[in-house]
This record gives C-alpha cells, sequence and structure tokens, in this order.
C-alpha cells in the first residue's frame, strides 16, 4: 500500500497509523530509535503495529475504558509513540506530559487531566506522584504490560478526544488542550497532501509532548518514511545523527538549529549534503539566522511553519494560487 491509497484510507481512529499487523510492507523499518550515546534500535512497521496492539489489549484487559486518559512522561523513542497509538487505539485519550516541568507541575497536569495510569521512563519515575500508577517503559513492567491477541481500533464519534496535549502555562497555569481523532486525521491528510515525505527519513529530536515533534513524527508514520528519533536535542549527536542516518528531513524550534551552528569544527567535518528540507517553528526565525542555515544546507527547502497546540498543529499552508510563502 502506497502513502496516497494510505490518504484515501478513512481511518477514523488517530491510533490506526500504527497500521495493522502483518502488512505487506511490515518489514521497512518505521523508527530508528537512538540513546544518549548514539546507539541505535530500529523497529519494522510489523514490530511496531505489534507494540501499539500489545499496549491496546494490555489496556483493555486491564478495564480502562474508552475516554480515560492515561498519561506518557518519557523522553523520545519507539516505545513512546508505540504507547500513543496504542492508547488511542483503545478509545483513550493519550496525555503526553512535559517532563522538563518541576515535579509539582507535573503533578498538576496529571491530576488536572484526570490520568489513570502513566507510561514513564526511568529518568522520570521520581518524579511520579506515589498516588498515580505507573508502568516503566525501560523495564520489566512494559513487557509484562503487552497483551498478545488483536482486535479492530475502537471506532470515535466526529468529537470524540484522542490527544490531551497542554500548554506552556505562559498565562497561568498549563491548559489542556483536547484535540480530536477526526481534526488529527484531517491534519494528517492534509499534509501530506501539501507535504509528502514518501522515500524521506525523517530526523526527530525535539520532545514528543510538543506538536512541533508529534505532527511530524504522525506524518511519518502517514507516509510510510522512517523516522530517527533522539531522546532528547543535544547538538553534537543531532549533528552526528544526519549525516550517520543520511537524515533528508529535520524538525525542529530556531533555538535548537542556533546551538548547532555553534559547533563549527564538526559541522566543517561533517557531510550534511542529504538534507533535502528544514521545518522550523514554534518560535520566530530571525533573518540572520535564516541567512546562517541556508549557507549551512545549500540544498535545503527551508520552511517556517506557523501553529499552535489548540489549532493541532499548522494554521498556514502554501497559498492556493502559488504565491511565493514569505520567508
Amino acid at each position: 500500500m502506497t502513502a496516497l491509497d494510505i490518504a484515501r484510507v478513512d481511518l477514523r481512529n488517530l491510533g490506526e497509523l500504527s497500521g495493522p499487523i502483518g502488512q505487506a510492507d511490515g518489514g521497512d523499518i518505521a523508527l530508528i530509535g537512538l540513546d544518549d550515546t548514539g546507539g541505535a534500535l530500529a523497529v519494522s512497521r510489523n514490530e511496531f503495529a505489534a507494540m501499539a496492539e500489545g499496549v491496546a489489549q494490555g489496556l483493555r484487559g486491564r478495564g480502562y475504558a474508552p475516554g480515560e486518559r492515561i498519561a506518557v512522561l518519557a523522553a523520545n523513542s519507539p516505545r513512546y509513540l508505540a504507547v500513543l497509538c496504542g492508547i488511542m487505539r483503545a478509545g483513550l485519550v493519550a496525555v503526553p506530559v512535559n517532563f522538563k516541568f518541576p515535579p509539582a507541575m507535573i503533578a498538576y497536569v496529571l491530576a488536572d487531566s484526570g490520568a489513570r495510569l502513566v507510561f514513564h521512563d526511568a529518568a522520570r519515575a521520581p518524579a511520579l506522584p506515589e498516588a498515580v500508577a505507573g508502568i516503566a517503559l525501560d523495564g520489566d513492567d512494559w513487557k509484562a504490560f503487552l497483551a498478545p491477541g488483536s482486535q479492530p481500533a475502537w471506532q470515535p464519534e466526529a468529537d470524540d478526544v484522542a490527544l490531551m496535549l497542554y500548554t506552556s502555562g505562559s498565562t497561568g497555569k498549563p491548559k489542556g488542550v483536547r484535540l480530536s481523532h477526526a481534526g488529527q486525521r484531517w491534519t494528517v491528510r492534509t499534509r501530506q497532501a501539501a507535504t509528502p515525505l514518501d522515500r524521506e527519513r525523517t530526523l526527530i529530536a525535539a520532545p514528543l509532548y510538543h506538536m512541533n515533534a508529534l505532527a511530524l513524527a504522525f506524518l511519518a508514520l502517514a507516509c510510510r518514511a522512517t523516522a530517527v528519533l533522539l531522546p532528547q536535542f543535544d547538538a553534537r549527536l543531532y549533528i552526528e545523527a544526519i549525516a550517520r542516518w543520511r537524515a533528508t528531513w529535520l524538525t525542529a524550534v530556531p533555538p535548537m538549529i542556533a546551538m548547532m551552528l555553534r559547533e563549527h569544527a564538526l559541522l566543517a567535518a561533517t557531510d550534511l549534503s542529504s538534507v533535502r528540507a528544514i521545518r522550523m517553528g514554534s518560535a520566530p526565525v530571525s533573518a540572520s539566522l535564516l541567512a546562517r542555515i541556508r549557507a549551512l544546507f545549500p540544498n535545503a527547502r527551508v520552511i517556517n511553519a506557523y501553529g499552535t497546540t489548540e489549532g493541532g498543529p499548522v494554521v498556514f499552508g502554501p497559498h492556493p494560487d502559488g504565491i511565493p510563502t514569505p520567508p
């Protein structure tokens, strides 16, 4: 099945982006998860689909009902995305939590969202409130939680919520933004038509609790692209990952690119010619930064996007009459 075929399929549940188990191209690599040292774990499409369905079956088997909230408090990884898809496949609402919040704010978000369970990694375990049940993504809990079997994904109504993302809290405490299956599927299909990622290899280092990274991850799954995931942004690891994995599509916030540009010696010694597109958003891009990016990546199209968490995620697209987009 091609990306164009997938775009035509009316998948009502956003979690179905994980794909069915036993898909024709299931041996292809969907995700490459990197660790803090650059070590890599490749996950095929069938392996990813099985993980997502294992999470869904585990939630169903433990009695969690559609509409209940399940949180994720962890760094980027293939398991993180599998958990999100599995939560949604079972009809529950996925709540990615900003692990950079202080513990008191994390506790507030979990309470405000009504999260019944939190999937977390070892580094974030100390921030988990004692009253909330947790499943460690990098321990025996994970293997024990996954349940065998499969069943069709829960079918949402038009306004049923798939995700609840929390704002930065710039005007008080963070606010939960409820994003529907229908709205996010429309966004994926629309972006897929405007920006197909077929045969691309994306590099994602922005956190998956933020729409900047999450939107590209969903788009990569829909387009059957390969997504390379860094657990967190590190300028040197980011540069090295571009060259090692021949990344063709980058997504970042402008401060990440600015930090990368400070690594003069490493940049001079690294082949970055594979990059064909760089999409930035979430903050303004100065003219000087834009000029430096274009000098470093002369073969890449630079896209400066604007969106909001509430918009989920991109507000503006190409002009229907082909008028060039302002820088």
